[in-house]
């Protein structure tokens, strides 16, 4: 794709223009310019004709603009959507920046998620970005990321050689109150030797019931191939484990059992020497040899 001498004759002189006046909206104005001229462009190509040319090779018409509002990092663009009669045309570019657009509701949804309050939200994507988002975006926003999620979670598992399992505890609002809810978490090998987050569940905490139904929806996912199982003793996931893959050889973790160890040490200034003598344990002098 190449700009005819009129377009970049124009955008020079908007690039002039912003870098002389150097104006809050300069670089939004800029994009706006550069994003209009391609798509432009973009609709000579696809119809193989300039305005007002007659082609033998012409595969449609243009047929005017259509306005339309691009939220992005830099702001709110208003932009000329090219329309063409008798054949299906979308910009590309504009595909992209709709992308960016998605990260950025994105970015806003993870901060409410973190706990900012959405006039802090509102403050901050008026000072970066030069526009607000109400609590209703927000609100929207934060479905969007819901549903990334959930494709994640819920994603086609396959062959994984080796799965850790763990547990950490948040505070989470429920029913009107702030209580600890365990995060069930499942940590895979692929085949490939790369490590990744295979499957994560909120409960109430890390009864059996609640593991055991975070196993059968790894199984139910597609889990398949393992050849050793690490986490802690807990006598929750113990259970779960046992019912789910009888047959998997189980490793406690080495850093639980460690934790563990400690626990029982009378003073705390033993605990360093219990913890230098379980790490002699797991790397005994004689595997160097």
């Amino acid at each position: 794709m190449t700009l005819d001498q009129n377009n970049y004759n124009g955008l020079m002189l908007k690039l002039f223009e912003v870098l002389n006046n150097n104006h809050s909206g300069g670089i939004r104005s800029l994009l706006e310019g550069i994003l209009n001229a391609m798509m432009k462009l973009e609709r000579e190509n696809a119809i193989q004709a300039k305005p007002y040319e007659r082609s033998p090779e012409r595969q449609g018409y243009a047929n005017g603009f259509k306005d339309r509002i691009l939220n992005t990092r830099m702001g709110s663009l208003e932009l000329q959507i090219p329309q063409v009669r008798g054949l299906s045309f979308y910009p590309q570019c504009i595909e992209k920046g709709g992308r960016s657009e998605r990260a950025l509701k994105l970015a806003v949804a993870e901060m409410y998620l973190k706990g900012v309050s959405t006039r802090k939200v509102e403050a901050i994507t008026q000072v970066l970005c030069g526009m607000d988002f109400t609590s209703t975006q927000v609100s929207r926003a934060t479905k969007e990321l819901d549903e990334e999620f959930e494709v994640f979670r819920n994603r086609f598992l396959g062959t994984f050689k080796y799965l850790f399992l763990d547990a950490t505890y948040l505070k989470v609002r429920h029913n009107g109150t702030v209580i600890n809810q365990s995060v069930l978490i499942a940590y895979g090998v692929n085949i490939e030797g790369k490590r990744e987050i295979i499957g994560a569940s909120m409960s109430l905490s890390e009864a059996e019931i609640h593991w055991r139904t975070f196993l059968e929806s790894l199984v139910k996912r597609g889990l398949n191939g393992l050849e050793l199982i690490t986490s802690d003793d807990h006598v929750g996931l113990r259970k779960a484990r046992q019912k789910t893959f009888p047959s998997v050889p189980w490793q406690r973790c080495q850093f639980h059992m460690s934790q563990n160890a400690q626990s029982y040490a009378p003073k705390k200034s033993l605990k360093e020497p219990i913890a230098i003598a379980m790490r002699d344990v797991f790397n005994p002098d004689f595997l160097c040899l």
